[in-house]
């Protein structure tokens, strides 16, 4: 026969493991596009988990249904380290200013995982944002973060 505290704790942490994986699941939420009314812009990479070295294709879509403007060419995309400093960002010429994106449009960029300062990338958390406005002058940002392994 089973001691009472023994039964208690195992009930205890069955429990706490079912509402343990709810959280995980919807943190490693892998739906990275959801189309919505009104403004919205979606990042989508293939995979969240890349080798060190390997190319990384970054999607920026127009999840909305109004137009989105952005400052630049490259959309407002950033590549930073979680603690917010500047990995990566497109050089722009002065010609290609005030991109946009159409209602479900998007554009495709690649990333060899070289930063600016023309070193590589090393293993950890980077966080992939763009920024852009919609035709009401309304600041239209979103983020999603990649993990880069050895």
């Amino acid at each position: 026969m089973l001691a009472k505290s023994l039964v208690l704790f195992i009930g205890v942490g069955l429990v706490a493991g079912l509402v343990f994986g709810i959280y995980l699941i919807d943190v490693k939420n892998t739906s990275q596009l959801v189309f919505v009314e009104g403004s919205s812009i979606s990042i989508v990479t293939e995979k969240s988990d890349f080798k060190k070295g390997e190319e990384i294709t970054i999607q920026i879509v127009n999840s909305g249904t109004v137009p989105l403007t952005f400052s630049d060419a490259s959309y407002g995309l950033r590549i930073t380290g979680l603690s917010g400093i500047l990995m990566y960002s497109s050089w722009i010429s002065s010609e290609e200013i005030n991109s946009g994106l159409d209602p479900g449009e998007e554009v495709s960029f690649s990333w060899n995982q070289i930063k600016n300062d023309g070193d590589a990338a090393l293993e950890g958390l980077y966080k992939i944002s763009v920024n852009g406005m919609d035709n009401e002058g309304n600041n239209v940002e979103k983020s999603t973060t990649i993990t880069i392994w050895k």
